[in-house]
Formats: C-alpha cells, structure tokens, sequence
C-alpha cells in the first residue's frame, strides 16, 4: 500500500527504493514503541518524525541502503522496527574520483506540447546591454574593502530616503558589503576566488549594468584591480561609464558626512539610467536559477528537492539556466553526476572541482563528514552520504552542460544545467551563485531558516507540512503537501515554476522580500590572511 494513500491517523512510512532496507517514519511526532504498520511491521521502540526504521533485520556489518545507496555499516545487531540513526551506522568511504564512467545523458525531448508552451512561457524582465535580464531593478554599491562598509551603509540608508522616491521605477539600493580587500595575501593562489567574486557580483543581472564603488585608497584591493578597464559597459543611449568611484581619502573630502555626500550625489546619475527601464516580456529561457538547500532534513530528499528537481527539469527544457552547487553535499553522489555529464570535458570538469575541494578539506585537516550538523541529524540524516543523496535530486535529471570554478559567472549564452563549485555554507554559497549570475533563487528547508539575499529574491520551499504552517510568514511553497498525499512531485514542480514566474515579474513578492530578511555576503577566501 502507498503511505501516501493513508490518513494522517495512521502509522505511515516512505520507503524511497524498493531494495532499501530502511524507511523514514512520516507522521508528525513521529510514532511510539509498539506501532504497527498497514504489512505488519511493529516498532520496538519510539522513532522521531524523519527518522529510519529497519524493515528487516540487520546484523553486525550489515548495508545499510536509503535511495539504494549504501548510507553505512551497522555497528551492531539492528532488529526489523528498530530506529536507525547516526550512532548505529559507520559512514563508508569516499567514493573514488579515478576511473569514473561517464553516461550517456538522455537527450530533452523537444517535440511534445508541454516542451513548447514551455519555450512560449514569458516573464516580465529588464533587458541588459550584455544580453542578461534582471528580475529586480536595484542600484548596487560595492566596495573595494570591508573600511569603506560604515559610509556606504549611511549613504545607501540617505539613499533610500531622499533619492529613490523620486525614482520609482528603481527597486531599492543594496550594499555589497564584505570582509576583503586588505590583510590578506592578495597574490597568493586562491585569492583570485574572492576577488573575481567581487568583480562578478557587481555584474549581477539585478544591477543593470550600474555599479556605484567606493574605495578607502590605500587598500590591497585596488578599484582597477577589481574591476579592470571595459569591465562595465558604456551605456549606448548617453555614452556614460557605468561605473561610479569615489575614494574615500582623496583629499576633497574634508570629513565624514563630505563622503556620504559624495556617495549620494554620484548616485543620481546612475538612479536616473536604472530609473528609465521599463520591464518587457522575455522568455523564460531568461531566468538564471540558483537551487539550495540549508537547514536540510529527511524530508528534504523526498519533497521538497524532488520538487525542485522537477521544476529544474522543466526549466532546461525551456531552454533556462539551472546552477546546483555545495560540493561536499553533493561529493558522495559523484557517480550518479559523472553519469549525466554532457561531454567528457564536462566530467572531468567536475571531477577536477571535487578533487580541489577534497584537498582543501584535508589541508585544514577534515573531511566530509564535517558537513552534517545537529540539525540534519536531529531531522534523521545519518551522514553526509544520506544526505548527499537528498541534496542532488534538486539538480533534476537533465544533463549537465557545464561547470563553473567557485566566483565564475556564466559566459554570454550559457544555459541549461550548470555544476556551480562552491562550499555548501549556505551564505557562501549563495554569494558565489550571485556571482555566477543568478537572478532568482530557491532555498529548501526542512528545519527552517529565515534566510534572504538583497539582490535576488530568495524562494523559501518548506519539506514538511508542520513547518509550513508553524511558519506560515517565511515559507514560500509548501512541499510537505507531497508527503501528506495531496500534491504530486511533478505538480509541486510545476506549481514552483509559476510561483517563480510571478515572482521574477514582480507580481508577487518572497516572504524574505515581504520582511526585507537579507544575510550578509559571505567571500570563499581560501588563501591566506596576513
């Protein structure tokens, strides 16, 4: 019997492969000692929602498979009905990155009626010079180092009071503040990741091609360093650099409240050029999505990431731009993505990421397992493994058509499914999807999080039915439905794109926007600091 197909009342478990030996238990509180299951299977002791069950009895040693995977060993004898959780399972080793087979990824079938209403689909976006679109229209303050942060927050504050309400087609004003740019060893390899970061963030589609930058003057991080010549574009209609600079310790500004001043009136220029868009309908081959997850649980794996994953897949099909990352939740499902890899380059490309990052884990003396925290476990992941298995079913099923080294961005009409390297820190790797050049994203949670960014909107998708109701303000869409029986993975997908659609128009806005839930950005800087 389909434990969806159950009441609610009922002892109800998902089992996501029928040769795993184990399943997680659905019912909210999760179920006592003594349960009995619609086949007979009677708990030996209390499981918490989210948590596994044995199916049948397991000996010393024995696999231990969810998503037909092996997630570990059993580290003692484990009676069918018996909770399966971290402290019974030793996690295997990592897979090997040699001799990995690459797959024939199938080809997206473009011929049927979904494929082309899908290619016909439109959202309101801005148009930009170097052929992006922006879903949001903002002017963006970056910075040349982490001294400059207090004057450009005050500036950007007088900003929003005193400049944009003359310019209401102008979204708002965000500050790319950071802790760069100086006490670092600049030349040292891995400092070119956060300072292309840097430069790429400022070219984010959101921004329209309009960068105001403040420098302080005497930092490491020069402002042609950071953005070189013909890095932003003239503007064609007024033959105006886009690209604003004022220095904080040139001699013209005589005290403080000057270099506020100084900040807000070279904004005006750049307000006035973004305040002339209009958005227009453009394709939704358009949209650069970034998927996340943070906060993960079992439920991640089963709801709401096969939600995204579907809705992933619809969005290739039409031609979009889809960016999966988190390298060490993703490191252990090695195999399963090799095997959609496009081309052999494209193999080798992830190959080439996983190994780099599988180094810089051991240089600082760790190893994957340090991925997982109390509250994937206390939410039934196990391990990394476990959980890795969830993490990459948000990445669909569609090939892989290239892969991105952490602070790249995109290159001129790249599109479909993008392997974007970056940490799984979810700050980080938000920053770093930013930098590739996102203009939409979606973050799903199964513990919670009131995570937001300021220059994307951020799509919040809950994994649990419970979740979304106790926070009913901050989740966005609630996948849980799947589990409770009234929503299938592909109409939760298709739901999520129209969610997306309305959202990248403007017509409705993200709880994370509703509430202005903005986190900090935060640099991968895997170099040193002096």
């Amino acid at each position: 019997m389909d434990p969806m197909q159950l009441s609610p009342s009922q002892p109800r478990r998902i089992q996501m492969h029928p040769l795993d030996n184990v399943a997680i238990v659905v019912n909210d509180g999760g179920l006592d000692a003594g349960t009995r299951f619609h086949d007979g299977l009677t708990l030996c002791e209390r499981v918490p929602q989210g948590h596994k069950v044995a199916l049948v009895d397991l000996p010393v040693g024995a696999e231990v498979r969810r998503y037909n995977v092996v997630i570990g060993r059993t580290v003692k004898p484990v009676p069918a009905g018996a909770w399966v959780h971290e402290r019974l399972l030793e996690m295997p080793p990592a897979a090997s990155l040699s001799d990995l087979r690459t797959g024939t990824p199938a080809v997206v079938d473009r011929t049927d009626d979904l494929q082309s209403n899908l290619e016909q689909a439109t959202f309101e976006g801005y148009r930009n010079a170097d052929g992006t679109v922006g879903t949001r229209n903002l002017l963006a303050i970056t910075q040349t180092v982490q001294c400059v942060a207090g004057v450009a927050r005050m500036a950007a504050e007088r900003i929003r009071t005193e400049l944009l309400p003359q310019f209401p087609h102008v979204d708002g004003v965000v500050c790319l503040e950071h802790g760069y740019g100086c006490g670092v060893a600049i030349d040292a390899p891995g400092a070119e990741i956060p300072i292309r970061t840097l430069r790429n963030l400022s070219l984010n589609p959101n921004f329209g091609g309009q960068v105001l930058m403040i420098s302080l003057g005497c930092e490491k991080l020069q402002p042609d360093r950071l953005m070189p010549a013909n890095t932003i574009p003239i503007q064609s209609e007024t033959g105006s650099p886009s690209l604003g600079l004022i220095t904080l310790q040139d001699e013209q500004h005589q005290g403080f409240m000057p270099m506020v001043d100084a900040v807000v009136k070279q904004a005006i220029p750049h307000l006035e050029r973004l305040n002339a868009r209009r958005r227009e309908p453009v394709p939704i081959s358009q949209l650069v999505v970034g998927v996340q997850c943070g906060g993960s649980d079992a439920f991640s794996g089963v709801t709401a990431n096969p939600a995204v994953g579907a809705c992933a897949d619809l969005l290739v099909r039409a031609g979009a731009t889809v960016m999966f990352s988190e390298t060490t939740e993703v490191r252990d499902a090695v195999e399963q993505l090799i095997a959609r890899a496009a081309t052999p380059e494209v193999a080798q490309q992830i190959v080439d990421e996983m190994a780099w990052y599988d180094a810089y884990l051991q240089r600082g003396g760790v190893d994957r397992s340090a991925n997982t925290t109390p509250g994937n476990k206390k939410g039934g992941l196990s391990n990394i493994v476990e959980k890795a298995m969830g993490s990459i079913v948000k990445s669909g099923t569609a090939p892989i058509s290239g892969v991105l080294k952490p602070g790249d961005r995109l290159a001129p009409g790249q599109r479909g499914l993008i392997y974007a390297a970056t940490p799984a820190s979810d700050f980080i790797c938000g920053t770093l999807q930013l930098a590739a050049g996102m203009n939409l994203h979606v973050f799903t949670t199964g513990r919670g999080t009131p995570y937001g960014l300021a220059e994307v909107p951020v799509i919040k998708v809950g994994t649990r039915t419970e979740l979304a109701k106790r926070w009913h303000d901050l989740i966005d869409l609630n996948a849980g439905r799947i589990a409770d029986g009234e929503l299938s993975v592909q109409e939760a997908g298709m739901e999520l794109l129209q969610m997306m659609i309305d959202v990248a128009s403007g017509r409705s806005r993200t709880w994370a926007e509703h509430w202005k839930l903005h986190n900090s950005l935060v640099l991968f800087n895997p170099a040193p600091v002096t």
